[in-house]
């Protein structure tokens, strides 16, 4: 069995921490038999490589080594590419054509961000790793391959399952082990190395002298957070190589390079994304609010036909206490004078005339069917003129009395008096 450090230089990996040789140790271990494989990490920390070791470590090295981009490929032709279709199976098949299970058999497939796959896919794939069995789209022959799969992933796979974007009898026929590589901020060790690895690589690459970084851009070098991972890394490396003139890099200069705000090794972001059971909660309180507004709508109702019935303000309040204090609560006085501002002023005094109930209703206009002996013929604007007139005369031009004696608020009698220029 080889040793860790001859599969880096052999497969051109760099670093020493000891994350990342613990993860080649177990691609090693592995390799000889026909377990399936699950890498994670994040994008850009070379998952490709694990794959390439674990095929060449195996033997199935002889046999084809097929490297595939699920998330790549149309959801439309993805089982086409990887099963295969029989001529006529769909618009524009002209020929049967083998698919990536048939052409590797006997090989490795290496199943790049697997989490992308549609859910119809998944369950051909979860056949293929339990019995080796596969039908090409548009054909009802079962076919049987003999395929080592690897895949790889940057999801959450617990996440996926949870959302129902992925199956979770897939994840564990995937995950028989899972091989976990470390993202390059946990490498700071490994994170300088690299960078001089691929200084060394373009300067050989475009004919130039290599890049050097000062003590302070090493420094800032280690503590970026680096959210790109090796692939951002190397493509900082490349700008600087081909950009700076002067082959010794500082701080500020390298500064110039880093995207700021996204960058910067600070404690990781809480997610704000919400629940289901958070949007069901919300929902719940959302309805109960609606429909203490209907009930509280329907008690306006009432109250105010009251007070069209009766034309008493202070009798309506009186009766109407508990319903009054549920509308407006501490404030019911003030805002039940201001309910009761727009309604005219109807037979209110110790000889007040009898008045029917509302019988007409256009416009939002009340007009009101009065029930008088003949020879009186009031209309009911001078009534309600003649009524504040004999109040205000009897209380000497005391508002505050009148509006008592007529039972309204002292400020809509007020603006009685101003419309009728009293």
């Amino acid at each position: 069995m080889e040793s860790v450090q001859a599969i880096k230089q052999r497969f051109g990996i760099i670093g020493n921490d000891a994350k990342l040789n613990r993860s080649i140790e177990k691609a090693i271990q592995v390799a000889p038999t026909d377990i399936s494989i699950l890498v994670t990490g994040e994008s850009g920390v070379g998952k490709e490589s694990i794959p390439k070791i674990i095929h060449q470590l195996s033997h199935r090295k002889h046999g084809k080594y097929i490297a595939v981009n699920c998330g790549a490929i149309p959801e439309g032709t993805i089982d086409s590419e990887l099963f295969g279709h029989e001529k006529g199976a769909f618009t524009g098949a002209t020929q049967t054509r083998s698919g990536y299970f048939e052409v590797a058999d006997g090989g490795t497939i290496f199943l790049d961000e697997v989490g992308e796959l549609p859910l119809t896919t998944q369950v051909r794939l979860l056949r293929v790793l339990e019995n080796g069995e596969f039908i090409k789209v548009g054909s009802s022959k079962v076919q049987k391959t003999d395929v080592r799969i690897v895949a790889a992933t940057n999801v959450n796979m617990f996440e996926a399952i949870k959302k129902e974007k992925f199956r979770e009898d897939l994840y564990y026929r995937l995950s028989t082990i899972e091989i976990n590589l470390p993202a390059l901020r946990e490498r700071k060790e490994d994170i300088h190395l690299l960078f001089r690895k691929f200084a060394s690589d373009f300067a050989l690459k475009y004919k130039m002298p290599t890049v050097k970084l000062t003590d302070d851009a090493v420094q800032l070098l280690i503590s970026y957070r680096w959210n790109g991972n090796i692939r951002q890394l190397r493509n900082v490396a490349e700008q600087v190589s081909v950009l700076e003139q002067n082959r010794s890099i500082t701080g500020a200069t390298l500064k110039n390079y880093l995207p700021t705000g996204a960058g910067q090794n600070l404690p990781a972001v809480v997610s704000n994304s919400k629940s289901e059971s958070d949007f069901s909660t919300e929902r719940e309180i959302l309805y109960k609010v609606l429909f203490d507004m209907k009930s509280d709508l329907n008690d306006l109702k009432k109250l105010t036909m009251e007070l069209m019935k009766s034309g008493n303000v202070s009798e309506v309040e009186k009766d109407n206490k508990n319903l009054i204090q549920k509308i407006y609560g501490d404030n019911e006085s003030e805002d039940f004078e201001d309910l009761t501002e727009d309604l005219p002023v109807i037979a209110i005094s110790e000889h007040k005339e009898d008045v029917s109930e509302p019988i007409i209703e256009t416009e939002d206009k009340y007009h009101f069917a009065e029930e008088i002996e003949e020879e009186e013929t009031l209309s009911l604007h001078d009534k309600e003129l003649e009524l504040i007139k004999k109040s205000l005369e009897r209380h000497n031009g005391k508002r505050k009395l009148a509006a008592a004696e007529l039972g309204i608020s002292e400020r809509t009698l007020y603006r009685k008096i101003k419309q009728y220029d009293l």
